[in-house]
């Protein structure tokens, strides 16, 4: 501890002589073109400079190091759109602001100091500061750091760098580091949740401190230090004699961050020192969906699952489409052949929405081929886990785990058929006997087919028979919900004492089942009571049959007279309402980006991948549950209006909550699906901005969530919408607002469907600016 504190006080030391040496000043009304021998302002030495340097056809600004070879970029501004052409000035305006002039008027603000500026300098630390007319700094680049960081520069509590897009564009890329505020360094792929799931490296330190900061020191050596200024963890080993190398800690393009060092009095190249992986296929999202990574010695290479192919081949990270159309699950008549492609040894994340126990990946197979919202399984020791598109994070390992991919093939098309084994100019003869061949197989097939379907018939009545007659036995995954008598509910919740809420159906409580000790939800129903017994048990048998990862699961039910009681599992987290409309509870941008896709992949299977097409009639933040890993599910959906197999519409009163609910539900027109594309809307909206969408304390201008959003879009004012939240990319903020006005529009024929919807969420279909919302307004 004491060299250390030596250490800071000869770092400090170092630092003020540095301050002494008196930077080079910059003046109000300094300007400096991409061109010419007045493209940058130096720092004293010449080390570093603050100005323009080259990025693919054009030109960027930020901190560079200009004594090396190699000028290398260190910080960069606007990273949203950093490239310009030759034809811009930055100027240093005489009324105290860093802006970007263009040719036709419209000036481009880099930093928003906290006072107008009086002065500038470039320091030899590689430092860019801003001062206002008392010489006190008011900005400074080392407290914005974007994919680097430099000696005594930190990355504190809640900050992250992200990589650059490519090596000749310095725009946000794929990947980002987090100073966590629970004390622990990761690495993500950009645009996911900073949940365990999605993060690729760790410094493992999470629960020593709420106010670490990563540092850079003078010898090369990371430290994680925390706020009584003690190294909780040394992550480098350090570097040679400060007066002979310059060292940088960058995140790469590739997701892996790297310590580099460079010869200041000599030419060649940067060194790495220390890398957080030597394997390049870690870093999750590097191959995109529906992509794994392989890796031979030390090249490496996306490849796409079977069937599919590079949504765009020089871009990996956009990942793999099918090669192929797939059948709806609501088509009666397919017209597409499917069979199953194994992938051996690659490991994915995993996104299972049923599993169960079978013997080989045979039966692995079909029963993924046997279900239309199978597309693609996992066999591994007996399991098999079926899943839904896209597969993530996948890489070649050295895992057992099998992925079985459902390939689909035009019927009337044998072009692109997958063969085992295909001959050519076979002689008539060969093809007789191998005929007779195929239908003597096809027959013994089809006797042993009778034989086993007798078997398994006989076996699965017998076993419905044990779940449904023997109180004892808990739900099984593999069989319909079961059944429970009121007395084993009364008994499973303390008598109904522990309310967990109350919706439009009736009220909910915890209760923990007395054999399993498994912790459930139970929802006594009031308003379902003039059903009778066989319309109650047919909703319940599609509820049953819906299996998602983003709906909250029926374990059983209770019909016992008028008493009609549900049983779901528990969701630990409460509802979204909690999350969005408590201040100490709002999810970051990158939660809130994950919970939007989660609900809309939820709504999508109810629309059109579930057996039986549902409308929800009711989605609300308060009808979204959060699971023990902020995992969005959606829950009341059995209860909402169903629609029978030859219906695409329905006409009836007004259901679902104000405030989210379509206009066609007051004016009496047909109601479809765009209902729930309109509440889904609002959803976003309130996800967005964390607020409600109604809010009569605040003034009329923004009492109504949608108009306001509107109007600020319109007016190019979207950051009022986040408030003081922190949004890295202000063209995903720019994108949700636009889907969700898309989605509330008045005229349900304007509504992208969902699947549309969650193609714009996940970025890979552009949008449009969406109308007035009062453009196609039909009259009531």
């Amino acid at each position: 501890m004491a060299a250390f504190l030596l250490f800071l006080l000869l770092s400090g030391f170092y630092s003020g002589i540095a301050a002494q040496r008196s930077p080079l000043n910059i003046t109000l009304g300094s300007s400096l073109a991409p061109t010419g021998n007045s493209s940058s302002w130096l720092s004293q030495s010449g080390l570093f400079a603050f100005g323009f340097y080259q990025q693919r056809d054009g030109y960027a600004v930020g901190v560079f190091l200009a004594g090396i070879p190699q000028k290398t970029a260190v910080w960069t501004a606007n990273r949203d759109s950093p490239i310009f052409s030759s034809n811009v000035s930055l100027i240093l305006s005489t009324d105290g602001r860093l802006i970007l002039q263009q040719p036709e008027g419209q000036n481009i603000t880099v930093v928003y100091p906290s006072q107008p500026i009086s002065s500038a300098s470039m320091l030899d630390s590689g430092n860019f500061v801003l001062y206002n007319s008392d010489k006190e700094i008011i900005w400074q680049s080392f407290e914005h750091p974007t994919n680097s960081l430099l000696p005594r520069q930190q990355l504190i509590a809640g900050q992250e760098l992200i990589s650059s897009a490519s090596e000749t564009d310095d725009s946000r890329g794929n990947f980002r580091l987090k100073m966590q505020k629970d004390g622990n360094l990761v690495q993500y792929p950009v645009g996911t949740g900073d949940v365990a799931e999605n993060s690729y490296w760790t410094s493992t330190t999470d629960g020593d401190g709420p106010n670490m900061t990563l540092n850079l020191e003078d010898d090369a050596h990371l430290y994680l230090i925390n706020s009584s200024v003690n190294i909780v963890k040394n992550i480098s080993d350090g570097g040679h004699p400060k007066n002979e190398m310059i060292y940088l800690m960058k995140i790469d393009v590739d997701g892996i961050f790297r310590l580099y060092s460079h010869s200041i009095d000599q030419g060649g190249n940067w060194s790495i020192i220390w890398e957080s992986s030597t394997d390049n296929c870690v870093p999750k999202g590097l191959c995109g969906f529906n992509a794994f990574c392989t890796k031979i010695d030390d090249l490496v290479e996306c490849k796409c699952l079977p069937g599919f192919q590079f949504v765009n081949q020089g871009n990996w990270s956009l990942g793999c489409k099918r090669g192929f159309l797939p059948e709806s699950c609501s088509s009666t008549n397919s017209n597409v052949n499917y069979t199953i492609e194994s992938l051996e040894h690659t490991a994915w994340d995993d996104g299972t929405f049923f599993r169960l126990e079978t013997s080989t990946r045979e039966d692995c197979a079909k029963a993924c081929l046997e279900d239309c919202n199978c597309e693609a399984a996992f066999f591994k020791d007996g399991h098999c886990k079926k899943q839904k598109l896209p597969l993530t994070y996948g890489r070649r390992a050295d895992d057992l785990n099998v992925a079985l991919v459902k390939v689909g093939n035009p019927a009337n098309n044998n072009e692109g058929v997958i063969q085992s084994s295909p001959q050519k100019n076979r002689k008539e003869e060969d093809r007789v006997y191998i005929l007779k061949i195929g239908i003597s197989l096809a027959v013994f097939g089809a006797l042993i087919s009778l034989f086993a379907g007798v078997y398994v018939h006989r076996n699965r009545a017998w076993a419905c028979k044990q779940v449904l007659g023997n109180g004892n036995v808990e739900f099984d995954k593999n069989v319909a919900p079961r059944t429970f008598t009121f007395a084993e509910l009364e008994q499973a919740t303390n008598e109904f004492r522990e309310e967990l809420g109350r919706g439009a159906f009736g009220t909910v409580y915890k209760g923990i089942l007395p054999n399993s000790n498994k912790v459930v939800a139970v929802k006594k129903l009031e308003k379902v009571l003039t059903e009778g017994e066989k319309e109650f048990q047919n909703e319940i048998s599609v509820i049953g049959k819906t299996h998602h990862r983003n709906l909250v699961q029926l374990l059983g039910y209770c019909l016992d007279g008028a008493k009609r009681l549900l049983v779901y599992e528990y969701m630990s987290n409460g509802s979204l309402e909690k999350f969005l409309h408590k201040p100490e509870n709002h999810p970051t941008w990158d939660e809130r980006m994950k919970i939007a896709c989660d609900i809309a992949r939820g709504i999508l299977y109810l629309h059109e991948e579930c057996e039986t097409q549902i409308i929800h009639c009711d989605i609300k933040p308060q009808n979204i549950l959060m699971d023990e890993s902020r995992c969005a599910k959606i829950s009341d959906f059995g209860l909402a209006k169903l629609l029978k197999n030859d219906q695409t519409r329905t006409y009836t009163g007004v259901r679902g909550t104000r405030g989210y609910v379509a206009p066609e539900w007051f004016r009496k027109l047909p109601v479809t699906v765009k209902a729930d594309v309109y509440s889904f809307g609002i959803v976003l909206l309130e996800i967005i901005c964390c607020r409600k969408s109604v809010d009569c304390t605040s003034p009329e201008s923004v009492a109504i969530l949608e108009e306001w959003a509107y109007q600020c879009f319109e007016a190019g004012e979207l950051y009022k919408l986040v408030g003081d939240q922190e949004v890295d990319d202000v063209r995903e903020l720019e994108r949700m607002v636009k889907i969700a006005l898309w989605c509330v529009q008045d005229e349900p024929a304007l509504r992208p469907s969902m699947k549309k919807v969650l193609l714009m969420l996940e970025g890979t279909v552009d949008i449009p600016d969406p109308p007035s919302l009062t453009s196609f307004l039909i009259a009531i």
